[in-house]
């Protein structure tokens, strides 16, 4: 069973804190195999906000952990206390991967965990995080970066795709999927996504689209136009674009592209079929349409893909996992 390790202290942003807790705290309904055993580690009772939080081990845990988990800092002003900083460097020496919710980056970058590195942070400080920390490639346009080892998000909603993009690699596609389900939240949006969205998207079943969109992924194998989206939901071509616009920030034909990547990356992920079969399940047609959007959007080919990702859960499945000492 993988250890995952929230790093908590005075000052923490509950609602990342409370992001993590969800995700790696409860295992889906119906996903097989173990699920993560997640302990909170601080220095003693925590207040975070309003609440005061009680740790199930002292920071000296976090070394122990296959992943710390460092939530926002509520304060970018205030240095973090030095047990933090110090604790975090020896779990990140003893192997850990470490990961940082919104401005928690502010404490991986006082650690020196970011120097050389990609990192991002909610979009109101990343200017900040830069003048403070220039050894760091601060991206202020993205949703998370994963540089490996280290991952960062930037702030809020960020953070819970930071957490189901860590559930992806350790579980794959159909788990996350099955999480996100619970969570009622998109399943994957990928990091290089822009951080700030002008519109959010509404509740479920509250637009004009909460029936079509459920359609559409049910009949992704098919060769849907934007009038086939159109005539299902009784509007028209062009007020149609209009809801798109409003309810997922893109247009149909592009939200249609990307549903279909996701379901091929699921099949690559989960199944032994063959690229021209992908294909035809979801609505490419040929092996080189889905070769050429795939390689496009993710940055890898197919074949690449499923190669990398067989990989790494294969380790997962190998590598002897580090507990938590006794007492």
């Amino acid at each position: 069973m993988t250890t995952v390790a929230l790093a908590v202290t005075d000052g923490m942003l509950h609602f990342e804190l409370s992001v993590a807790h969800e995700v790696f705290g409860t295992a889906p309904a119906g996903v097989p195999g173990p699920w993560y055993d997640l302990v909170v580690c601080g220095p003693g009772a925590v207040r975070a906000g309003r609440f005061l939080l009680e740790p199930d081990h002292g920071l000296d845990r976090l070394p122990h952990a296959d992943t710390v988990i460092v939530p926002g800092w509520a304060d970018v002003d205030e240095e973090p206390p030095a047990d933090l900083l110090d604790a975090v460097r020896a779990a990140h020496e003893a192997g850990a991967r470490v990961a940082s919710l919104c401005t928690g980056a502010f404490v991986l970058a006082a650690a020196g965990l970011l120097d050389g590195r990609r990192a991002t942070t909610h979009w109101a400080h990343t200017r900040v995080l830069a003048e403070r920390h220039p050894r760091v490639t601060v991206d202020p346009d993205v949703l998370y970066v994963d540089d490996g080892s280290v991952l960062t998000s930037a702030g809020k909603a960020a953070a819970l795709d930071l957490c189901l993009h860590l559930v992806r690699l350790d579980h794959g596609a159909s788990v996350t999927n099955t999480l996100a389900r619970r969570l009622v939240v998109p399943p994957h949006r990928h990091g290089g996504q822009a951080q700030f969205v002008a519109t959010p998207v509404p509740a479920p079943g509250n637009h004009p689209l909460a029936a079509l969109l459920p359609w559409v992924l049910e009949r992704l194998d098919q060769p849907l136009t934007v009038q086939d989206l159109a005539r299902e939901a009784r509007m028209s071509s062009r007020n149609l674009g209009r809801h798109f616009r409003s309810v997922t920030g893109t247009t149909p034909l592009q939200w249609l592209l990307t549903q279909r990547i996701r379901h091929a990356q699921e099949l690559l992920e989960t199944t032994d079929d063959g690229i021209d079969s992908i294909a035809a399940a979801t609505g490419m047609g040929t092996a080189t349409t889905l070769r050429r959007h795939f390689n496009r959007t993710v940055g890898v080919p197919p074949d690449t893909y499923r190669r990398t990702f067989r990989s790494r859960t294969h380790r997962h499945a190998t590598t002897p996992v580090r507990g938590l000492p006794e007492g």
